[in-house]
C-alpha cells in the first residue's frame, strides 16, 4: 500500500490516472477518507491525475499525538507532492478538505494552480461547538456522533431514501481513529483564514449546499466567494457531503471550472478533429476529409467545428455514455446509417454486446419494435463481421 512517512505521522494516498496530465488533489471531509471521492473518479481521471489521500487521523493514514492544526495538515499535502515530483497541482477540498485548500493557496500559491472550495468555510463556528464535540467523542467514542454527523452530512430524503452511499459513510465515520478524529476537529476549531483571503491569487470556485447547515452559503460561501478574488460560485441541492447527494452536478462543475480555466480551451475545429478521430477513427475521417469539397466544406466544417468540437468536447457525460445515447437516437429515428457506423466504431472502442442488447431493448419499449429489429439485424451484422474479421 502507498504510504508517506513524514516528520510525525504515515499518510496513506492513491494516485491514479495518466502520467503527465494535470494533477488535481483531492481532499476530503472530516470524519470520511478518500474514498468520499469515488463517484468522481471516472470523469476526473478522463482528464487529470489524481492524487487522493487520507488526511491525518482518517482512513489507513496514522493518528499521530496531539491536536493539529490546518498548517500541519497542510505541510502534509506538501510533503507528499515533494515525495511524488508534483510541482504543481489543482486541489478540490471540501469541508476540512476546504480549509486546506484554502491554507495552500495562501501560504504555497506557486503551488496551486487552480482551487475549488466545496462546502466549506474561512471559520468553522464557534469554539464552544468543537469543544461540545471533542468532549463528546472522547467520552462515548465515535458512535456518540454518528447520528448527528449524517444528519448534517445528508438531507433527510437521502438518509430516508436508502442511498448507498449513507452506509457507506457510516461505516468510516464509525471507523476513523476516535483520536484522530478530535485532532482534525481541533484543527477546525482553531482554523480563521478570514482575514487572507485576499491573498489567494489562484482562480477559485466556491461550491455550496442549499441545504448545508455545516457551512451554509451565508456566513459560510458567500464570505469565500466574496472575499476571495474573482471566485465563482455554484449553489447544489444537497446537504454538507455534496459530492455524494448530487455526484453529477458536482463533477460537471468542478470540470467546467477547471478545463475552462486550464488554457485547453483551443479552437472547437481543432478539438472537433481531435474527438471525431477518437470516437470513429483515423480511417473514417480520413475518408471524410479526402471527400471534402466546394458543395460540402462548410457542411463538414460545421459538424466538426460544433457536432464534435462543442458537443462532444463538454465534460457533462463521458464518451460511452455519449455513444450509447446516439446509437439509442440513431435507431429510434431510423437513421440506420449513422446507427451503424457508430455502432462499429463503438465495437472497435470497447462497447460490448451487452450494451448494445440494453441500449435496443430501451429502444424497443420507448420507440418502437420495429426501430429496435432493424437495429438488431444491423447489430448481429457488424458483431459477425466483426468476429470474421
Amino acid at each position: 500500500m502507498p504510504f508517506l512517512k513524514t516528520k510525525s505521522s504515515n499518510i496513506f494516498y492513491r494516485l491514479e490516472g495518466s502520467t503527465g496530465k494535470p494533477v488535481l488533489i483531492l481532499s476530503h471531509s472530516v470524519g470520511a477518507d478518500h474514498g468520499m471521492w469515488e463517484p468522481q473518479i471516472n470523469d476526473l481521471i478522463q482528464h487529470f491525475q489524481v492524487l487522493r489521500y487520507d488526511i491525518r487521523g482518517h482512513g489507513a493514514s496514522e493518528a499521530s499525538a496531539g491536536d493539529y492544526t490546518v498548517d500541519q495538515l497542510s505541510e502534509d499535502v506538501l510533503a507528499l507532492t515533494d515525495a511524488l515530483g508534483i510541482r504543481q497541482f489543482s486541489l478540490c477540498g471540501l469541508s476540512l478538505g476546504g480549509g486546506i485548500g484554502q491554507w495552500l493557496a495562501i501560504h504555497a500559491s506557486d503551488r496551486v494552480e487552480r482551487l475549488i472550495l466545496a462546502n466549506t468555510a474561512s471559520k468553522f463556528g464557534s469554539r464552544e461547538q468543537w469543544e461540545t464535540r471533542i468532549r463528546t467523542v472522547r467520552d462515548g467514542g465515535m458512535n456518540a456522533i454518528v447520528e448527528m454527523a449524517l444528519q448534517r452530512f445528508f438531507t433527510k430524503e437521502t438518509l430516508e431514501g436508502g442511498n448507498p452511499y449513507v452506509q457507506s459513510i457510516r461505516s468510516v465515520l464509525l471507523g476513523t481513529n476516535p483520536s484522530g478524529y478530535v485532532s482534525c476537529c481541533a484543527a477546525l476549531r482553531d482554523f480563521d483564514s478570514t482575514s487572507l483571503l485576499a491573498k489567494i491569487s489562484a482562480p477559485t470556485l466556491v461550491i455550496t449546499g442549499q441545504r448545508d447547515v455545516s457551512t451554509p452559503w451565508t456566513g459560510c460561501g458567500e464570505i469565500l466567494a466574496k472575499n476571495i478574488p474573482h471566485a465563482a460560485s455554484v449553489q447544489l441541492d444537497a446537504a454538507h457531503l455534496s459530492n455524494l447527494e448530487r455526484p453529477r452536478s458536482f463533477s460537471s462543475a468542478v470540470l467546467e471550472f477547471l478545463l475552462a480555466n486550464s488554457g485547453s480551451g483551443g479552437d472547437s475545429l481543432e478539438k472537433g478533429f481531435a474527438i471525431r478521430r477518437a470516437v470513429l477513427g483515423n480511417e473514417h475521417v480520413d475518408r471524410a476529409i479526402a471527400s471534402t469539397n466546394d458543395l460540402n466544406r462548410e457542411f463538414q466544417d460545421l459538424i466538426t467545428r460544433y457536432a464534435w468540437g462543442t458537443v462532444w468536447t463538454r465534460p457533462g457525460l463521458d464518451i460511452r455514455t455519449r455513444r450509447l445515447l446516439v446509437l439509442a437516437i440513431t435507431a429510434a429515428l431510423g437513421r440506420h446509417e449513422e446507427f451503424r457506423m457508430h455502432l462499429k466504431a463503438g465495437l472497435r472502442a470497447g462497447l460490448e454486446l451487452s450494451d448494445i442488447k440494453e441500449v435496443l431493448l430501451q429502444t424497443a419499449i420507448y420507440a418502437g419494435v420495429p426501430a429496435a429489429n432493424t437495429a438488431f439485424q444491423i447489430a448481429r451484422e457488424e458483431t459477425e463481421a466483426k468476429k470474421e474479421s
